[in-house]
């Protein structure tokens, strides 16, 4: 059976990058009928503040990726310990005492000599004699493997063909001088008592991949049947603004401001539904590539363009409870088409029900004022809005754009919006005459 994970480190809040790689996890898995494992990388429990797993678990729920199980790398540490004294045993773990300040220092001498920035292996010609010492002096090691120095060869299923000489790789840090074990070797450790089958995640990581296949072999696993596949950053040209990509958007903060979960998968996974329903996520599944995903161009205007589409479908029970108090289908029907995101509905809420100060438009002041003394009695229906233009027509002479833009920025205070048909009889006619009037004045 095919097994992947998604291993998030429960620091921070999630981003839509995260977001994007958690999906494909879970697409791939649905769509080879296989098992898809949430596993925390919360090793480091003083980065990982309280609470912060289940409100990574409450995003992921959101976008409706549901796993087949769950594990915390804070629960393990006996398995990742076992893991160490049987690289000890085997000699393939060597100790060092050099400090970050020495070891930079090396690294500036190496690049002035134009010599390979990689760790020198110093102290493997450590003796017993000065072990000893430096843990008298208080000093404790902390522990490299030594790498074997052959060259790997795999196929990345997105990236293609991959090769790494381990001879051009400085041997990792495994073990910290605390005694804790490194992230690459406790995720080695659970991808192996996990059975995971192919690991889905971020380019970033890629660099890792050599280090985790020799690794894997040394702890008994097949790194044969292991599948490794990184997707690339989101596009660079999507910025919300200077300096911050569409990847660093919060999953949080766009579930606050209205984005639908479905719109948010179906770009994810590269499904242009801006003039379609978007796909069920189990229809995804069914469909998911892992090329399509890593070619997606996904921006800030696309995920607007189809939520825009998906509010403008949604019926009234589908976000009655997340509309401002007092909001009826009545007006839901009137602005769900004129929304890219659900938040907006508190501001055109305001304009029907609330009280608002249109700007004053220039140079109408003749017009908005025939405009309030032609507005009909009450009660009105959908029919007001064709009375009073028509009236207004024959009054001023003036026809479509002449009157709709001065009126609907009077009325709303916005250029643009929901049909004024369907305002109108929503706003009452008191609303109107006032804002006619100050837009006048």
């Amino acid at each position: 059976m095919i097994r992947v994970r998604y291993a998030p480190t429960p620091s921070g809040p999630l981003f839509l990058s995260g977001l994007r790689i958690a999906l494909a996890n879970v697409l791939f898995a649905r769509r080879n009928k296989g098992h898809a494992l949430l596993r925390f990388d919360d090793l480091d429990q003083q980065k990982c503040p309280p609470g912060q797993a289940d409100q990574t678990r409450q995003d992921l729920l959101w976008c409706g990726l549901e796993w087949d199980g769950e594990i915390h790398q804070a629960d393990r540490v006996a398995l990742y310990q076992a893991a160490i004294e049987t690289l000890k045993a085997r000699g393939l773990l060597y100790p060092c005492f050099e400090s970050e300040d020495e070891l930079r220092a090396k690294q500036e001498r190496r690049r002035k000599r134009g010599q390979p920035l990689i760790y020198d292996r110093a102290m493997l010609a450590l003796t017993p004699e000065q072990r000893a010492t430096a843990e008298a002096g208080g000093k404790r090691p902390y522990w490299r493997l030594r790498l074997s120095g052959r060259v790997l060869a795999w196929r990345d299923l997105v990236l293609g063909e991959r090769q790494a000489k381990l001879s051009a790789i400085s041997d990792p840090i495994l073990v910290r001088a605390d005694g804790t074990p490194a992230p690459v070797l406790a995720s080695v450790v659970d991808d192996i008592d996990t059975g995971i089958t192919h690991i889905i995640r971020g380019e970033d990581n890629a660099g890792n991949t050599a280090i985790q296949i020799e690794l894997f072999e040394l702890l008994g696993g097949q790194p044969s049947k292991l599948r490794f596949a990184h997707l690339p950053s989101l596009p660079d040209h999507a910025l919300t603004r200077p300096g911050r990509k569409v990847g660093q958007l919060q999953v949080r903060g766009l579930r606050a401001d209205g984005m639908e979960p479905c719109a948010v998968a179906a770009c994810l996974a590269g499904t242009r539904a801006d003039r379609a329903d978007p796909p069920a996520l189990h229809v995804l599944a069914a469909h998911f590539e892992l090329a399509t995903v890593a070619a997606a161009d996904v921006s800030v205007r696309d995920l607007l363009a189809v939520n825009r589409h998906v509010l403008a479908s949604m019926e009234f029970s589908d976000v009655a409870d997340r509309l401002p108090t007092g909001a009826t289908e009545r007006f839901w029907l009137a602005v769900r088409g004129s929304m890219d995101l659900l938040r907006e509905a508190r501001g055109w809420w305001d304009v029907v029900a609330g009280t608002i100060v249109p700007p004053v438009v220039e140079g109408e002041r003749e017009l908005l004022a025939h405009a309030e003394t032609l507005l009909p009695a009450e009660p009105w229906d959908q029919s007001v809005w064709t009375q009073w233009i028509a009236a207004l027509e024959r009054a001023t002479g003036r026809f479509g754009e002449s009157l709709l833009v001065p009126l609907r920025l009077a009325l709303t205070g916005e250029e643009t919006g929901p049909d004024l048909a369907d305002l109108l009889p929503l706003i009452g006619r008191a609303r109107a005459a006032d804002r006619l009037r100050i837009a006048a004045a």
